[in-house]
Order: C-alpha cells, then sequence, then structure tokens
C-alpha cells in the first residue's frame, strides 16, 4: 500500500519482515513532485529508510519488535496472558487514534495553509484493530443482544480447508467460543469503526472550515479487515472475504460524488491515481492502473481483476489470490487451490476449483497468476527472509528469551520447542 508494488517485490512478506526502503513510497514520489508530505499514526515501515514523509508522532513497531516476537492475544480466548481482549466493559479513556486525528487537524488548520505548496497528509489509524473494545459512547451504541453472530454451517470447520485449520490453532481459536464473547467481541470492532469514523470526521470538518475541502482529494482505505469469527478465524492473515476485501473512499476535487464503483480494485490501483493526481514520474515504475476512468464510467486501461498475497504469521504456505468479477481464486503452495462465485456464495462455502464445469474459468485466473509471480519463489523467499530474521533475534537473545517473547503467543510448550529450533538455525 505504501510503494504500489506487490509485498514480496519489497520483500515485505509480513509483519516481522517489514518494508526494506528498497523501492520508494508514494509518500517520496509524491515528495519528489514538489509536495510537501507529513504523517502521524501508526506506519510500521523502516524508520531508517527514507520513508518520504516528515513525521510527527508515528509509530513502527513492527520494526522494532516484529509480529513473531510480540505477545499474541487472542480477542476472544478465555486467557490471553496477562488479560483478556474482550473484558466486557467499555474504555474510559481516549483512544489513541484522538491525538493522531487532532494532530492532523492541527496541521490543517494552522500549517497547511501557509505552506505555499501542495501537499500530502497520512494519518495511520490504529482502530479498529485489537483489543475490541470501544470507549463507553460507541460501546453503548451496539446492544449486545443485536449484533449479529458468524454463521458457520454444520461440519464446516471439520473439512475446512487444511491451512485454514492450521492457522485456527496457530492462533489459539480452535476450540468453540461462546456466542456471548463472540457478541462482544463483534460489537466492539463494531464500536470501533464507528468512533474512528468520528475521528476522520474532524479532519474533513477542519479542511471544510477552512476552505481547503474544494482542493483537496480525501482517501480513506484500509490495509486489511477482520474475519470477526467468519469461517471460524479471527484477526487477519487470510484471504477470504471478511480479511481480504477493504473500503476504498475517495472523494474531493474532480470526483464524481455519489458513485459506486463495483469494477474489483487494489491498494496499487489506488497508489496508480494517487502519483496521477499529484503529477509524479514514477508512474511507469510501479503496479496498478488508475481509477480516473473507472470513477468516470470507462474501465480505462484496468485488466478487470486484482492480486493479492499473504505470508503472515499462522500461515503454513504462501497464500496468492486472483479476483475477476464474481469469481476469486486462490492458491496455496503445494497445497489444494480454492475457487469462490462470490455472486452465488459471497460468503466462500462452496469450493468449485474441481466443478468441471468451472475448469475454464480456473484455468485463466491461474494463468493470470503465473504471469504475474511464481508462487513457488515468492513463498521460498518468504520462509527464508523469515527464518533469518528469526536467526537474528536467536542471536541476539537466546533460547531462554526468545521463549519468554513467545510464550504469550502459544504457551510454554510450543515456545520452548519453536525457541529450541530456532538456537540450531544460527
Amino acid at each position: 500500500m505504501m510503494t504500489g508494488l506487490y509485498p514480496h517485490e519489497t520483500n515485505s512478506f509480513c509483519n516481522s519482515t517489514v518494508w526494506d526502503g528498497s523501492k520508494p513510497t508514494w509518500g517520496a514520489r509524491l515528495r519528489d513532485a514538489g509536495y510537501h508530505t507529513e504523517a502521524t499514526g501508526k506506519f510500521d515501515l523502516n524508520p531508517d529508510a527514507d520513508i518520504g514523509f516528515e513525521e510527527h508522532h508515528t509509530r513502527h513497531a513492527h520494526r522494532s519488535g516484529p509480529d513473531i516476537t510480540s505477545l499474541f492475544r487472542s480477542p476472544v480466548a478465555y486467557r490471553t496472558g496477562e488479560r483478556d481482549l474482550v473484558n466486557g466493559s467499555p474504555r474510559d479513556t481516549p483512544h489513541q487514534d484522538a491525538r493522531r486525528a487532532q494532530t492532523a487537524v492541527d496541521f490543517v488548520r494552522r500549517r497547511a495553509p501557509g505552506l505555499g505548496k501542495p501537499w500530502c497528509y497520512y494519518v495511520g489509524f490504529t482502530a479498529p484493530h485489537p483489543v475490541f473494545v470501544a470507549g463507553r459512547k460507541y460501546w453503548d451504541m451496539y446492544p449486545r443482544e443485536s449484533v449479529d453472530v458468524p454463521r458457520v454451517p454444520a461440519d464446516y470447520l471439520e473439512s475446512q480447508h487444511l491451512m485454514f485449520q492450521e492457522l485456527r490453532h496457530f492462533k489459539r481459536i480452535a476450540t468453540p467460543i461462546p456466542e456471548q464473547r463472540i457478541r462482544n467481541a463483534r460489537a466492539g470492532y463494531y464500536g470501533l469503526i464507528t468512533e474512528m469514523d468520528d475521528h476522520i470526521g474532524q479532519i474533513w470538518s477542519a479542511l471544510e472550515e477552512t476552505r481547503q475541502l474544494q482542493d483537496t482529494i480525501f482517501i480513506y482505505t484500509s490495509d486489511h479487515g477482520e474475519a470477526l469469527g467468519d469461517h471460524g478465524l479471527w484477526l487477519k492473515n487470510n484471504l477470504l472475504e471478511p480479511a481480504a476485501h477493504v473500503p476504498l473512499v475517495i472523494a474531493g476535487l474532480g470526483i464524481p460524488r455519489d458513485r459506486r464503483v463495483l469494477h474489483v480494485t487494489s491498494h496499487v490501483d489506488m497508489v496508480q491515481s494517487m502519483l496521477a493526481w499529484g503529477g509524479s514520474r514514477g508512474q511507469a515504475e510501479v503496479r496498478g492502473h488508475s481509477l480516473a476512468p473507472l470513477m468516470l464510467g470507462d474501465s480505462g486501461s484496468h485488466p478487470g481483476w486484482v492480486y493479492s498475497e499473504s505470508h503472515s504469521e499462522g500461515n503454513t504456505t504462501g497464500s496468492f489470490m486472483i479476483r475477476k468479477g464474481p469469481w476469486k481464486y486462490i492458491h496455496f503452495t503445494w497445497y489444494d487451490d480454492l475457487l469462490f462465485n462470490l455472486d452465488e456464495d459471497p460468503d466462500e462455502f462452496h469450493d468449485r476449483s474441481k466443478d468441471p464445469s468451472a475448469q475454464d474459468v480456473l484455468r485463466e485466473l491461474r494463468e493470470i497468476l503465473q504471469s504475474q509471480v511464481d508462487p513457488e519463489a515468492v513463498t521460498r523467499a518468504a520462509f527464508a527472509t523469515q527464518e533469518r530474521m528469526l536467526a537474528g533475534f536467536a542471536a541476539k537473545l537466546g533460547e531462554e528469551g526468545l521463549a519468554a517473547m513467545f510464550r504469550g503467543r502459544m504457551g510454554q510448550g510450543l515456545a520452548r520447542v519453536l525457541a529450541a529450533r530456532a538456537m540450531r538455525g544460527i
């Protein structure tokens, strides 16, 4: 999302192997095109490289404490190390995103009008994110008895794709979860979204009140979704729709109002569009296609499909996705593939990969994937990069230190096993 390239092209395979700085961010490209670029909030990049922004209260936690060494707490586990993530009570203190929104508002009101040049401001909100506990006002907006619960068909979990079964075990959520805990988690998540909406509204109002809104393109998106118990999964780490399908809202100068584009699009398309609007010459160096024609009702040069990949913690292999029209193809290196028709099966319960009537579609989507990437080569590169990172921490912390960092994520036994394995690799 920050470069306009596929993750493996920047050696960014997961939260333990962040962007390596080898390719410029869109912030650096816009800065070089004459923009003032500024940022606040969650970044999770590499502060040793040229990120391309003037930073204020930014956070690069995945660089200093990657996920493989951080304490993992499931949002719905019975016990989650130090405390429960969903504890049944609202939060009475401001969310950290409140300060981030205020930092952006201060920029819009006090600094932007006097810059004398075009500007681009990035706000990295954390919410909605575990812990799934919203402020009291937002917590009370979603009564537990009216909150929806995941629909998981009978016998589905025992026949679920092996990759997802392994993921559920890794995340310590394979044990059935009481419905009230699920309702708590989902209500807290919805409350966090509403709370964040208010923070975004403050920035919008500041632009409007300072008469800058008419000259501004305002973009809202997310780096991932949230499973929220669908398919028996929680958090992200997979390419099913709840986690992979994210919002993309664009409004402002030259953007048609009240138009919903149903065409599949990707973050690389968003970056391509931003560079075009900003006059950057870096468009030819990134992936994606401008969204401007789609907004005007014309597909333009967009090929009609999008690509995604995942190698994050808990995945036993690389995952790759091609989405075209109603069809969605998920390829797992060394595992069986999945194929869904989302018009007919929006919940992704009916795999069509072995359906004789869907073989032409399957063949087409496989060819598109192979035109973009060598899945096995990328998977091997991801494993190797993660192993190098792990070996570095093992050499630094030793077996006892490594086991201590793993313990909250996976329990005493597995933590010791993995720590011992890691030590053998150095």
